[in-house]
């Protein structure tokens, strides 16, 4: 296929101050770097294109608090379905307030006797990762944590996820639960997933719900404003703003937990103009002052944009030279010109060079160029569906795929008069059956 001639790649050759390192001319493919944890993955926010991977389809990793994500997910979906609002009142189940008094999980206080709206423990939940909300909020949008652990089951089915093992809401290990565990399931056991699974999650949230990033990106933020259990939330985040691990362009997601130390994280940022999605488990040796994950994914981003930028594809509104017009039968003109629906900046490796890899950008159109179509055509009408898609072994999330978008009309065209169009169809019908 020619290359489309107005495929520049913007190479960003200026990274984040804290980035620290040069554009690498290595592919990602080539590159020997790897992540000292048992699983990592790097994926585009905006296509699921994945950027990195290691060891990314192992389940059996344990997930913690980055479980959390998943009950944030299922409450957005409440509340965009009008089952829930932000100002509905919560209660506080004996098992909710019991977690409270755990010192070995994250929470805040509660009062047994007190509601809080879903929105405080929303904020309770991602921020300080308190396990007592994620309980609270389980029960109220299914009646008990076991149902609402199927439906966070039944939900990465839906996403193409099918070997997550799920068995609370909290991410805590069954053994923290006081005997509140999912039926047939050990007294040991507790959530595990894979990278590409937490991805995935991760992925859909910010895509369904990107109003989930005005709480992620909150250092602090007040709980229970006025009530018995006044308090101020702190972000177990250490890559925002303020912190000593911090790096700019972070503003989520989610810390995990698997011992004392904090050693899971699935974090997001935005930096060169495109925004990546990154997860961190198990991480190797976590250090007491919990900063070993997020070390590692300051180096996963690094590597990330030292080896992958945007490539403007199409600007909306403008011609794609290789697909400026299609042919019509039946129009005052005997063609259209179409024009890009929407403007497309897809990601790509870097080449050896230090330019972009356009030979690994495969586009596709659902017509042909030699296509006819019928008039009459409507200005803004879509004619072509094209698809961009990289052709390497790091794939894409499962359900998701590169960009994809349409070539509209930029004019209309009408239908010539009867008598011209029945003519046309007589010359047809004699050229091709006499």
């Amino acid at each position: 296929m020619k290359k489309i001639a107005i495929l520049l790649c913007t190479l960003l050759t200026a990274l984040s101050v804290l980035t620290g390192i040069s554009v690498s001319a290595a592919t990602p493919s080539s590159n020997n770097f790897s992540v000292a944890a048992k699983s990592a993955i790097a994926v585009d926010a905006s296509s699921g294109k994945i950027l990195y991977a290691q060891n990314a389809d192992d389940s059996s990793t344990a997930i913690a608090s980055v479980t959390k994500l998943l009950t944030a997910y299922l409450v957005y979906k409440d509340i965009a379905e009008g089952k829930l609002s932000w100002t509905t009142k919560v209660p506080i189940s004996q098992y909710a307030y019991d977690l409270t008094q755990n010192s070995n999980a994250s929470n805040i206080p509660l009062a047994k006797d007190e509601t809080y709206t879903v929105k405080d423990l929303m904020n309770a939940l991602l921020i300080p990762s308190a396990n007592s909300a994620a309980v609270a909020l389980a029960e109220k949008v299914a009646g008990s944590e076991p149902k609402f652990v199927d439906m966070m089951t039944a939900q990465m089915k839906a996403w193409g996820i099918n070997d997550t093992h799920l068995v609370n809401a909290s991410g805590l290990p069954n053994d923290d639960l006081n005997g509140h565990i999912y039926p047939d399931s050990s007294n040991t056991a507790t959530n595990t997933m894979s990278a590409k699974a937490v991805a995935v999650l991760s992925y859909h949230l910010i895509k369904d719900y990107p109003q989930v990033l005005d709480i992620t990106k909150q250092v602090q933020l007040p709980f229970d404003a006025g009530g018995k259990t006044q308090t101020t939330l702190t972000n177990t985040n250490q890559m925002l703003k303020g912190f000593t691990n911090s790096r700019a362009g972070v503003d989520g997601l989610k810390t995990g937990s698997t011992s004392f130390q904090i050693d899971c994280f699935a974090g997001t940022t935005t930096q060169n103009g495109f925004r990546i999605i990154t997860v961190i488990l198990d991480a190797d040796n976590p250090a007491v002052d919990n900063s070993t994950p997020f070390t590692l994914t300051n180096q996963l981003m690094n590597y990330v944009y030292g080896h992958w930028c945007t490539a403007s594809l199409t600007q909306k509104g403008k011609a794609i030279k290789d697909f400026d017009k299609i042919s019509l039968t039946d129009g005052k003109q005997k063609s259209v010109n179409l024009v890009a629906g929407e403007t497309i900046n897809p990601v790509v490796p870097f080449a050896t060079d230090g330019s972009a890899d356009l030979k690994s950008l495969s586009i596709k159109y659902s017509q042909k160029k030699t296509k006819t179509i019928e008039a009459p055509v409507t200005k803004g009408q879509k004619i072509v569906t094209v698809s961009a898609s990289l052709k390497d072994k790091l794939g894409y999330l499962p359900g998701s795929s590169t960009a994809q978008f349409s070539l509209i009309a930029k004019n209309d065209v009408e239908k010539s008069n009867p008598l011209k169009v029945f003519w046309n169809h007589f010359v047809i019908f004699v050229n091709e059956k006499l």
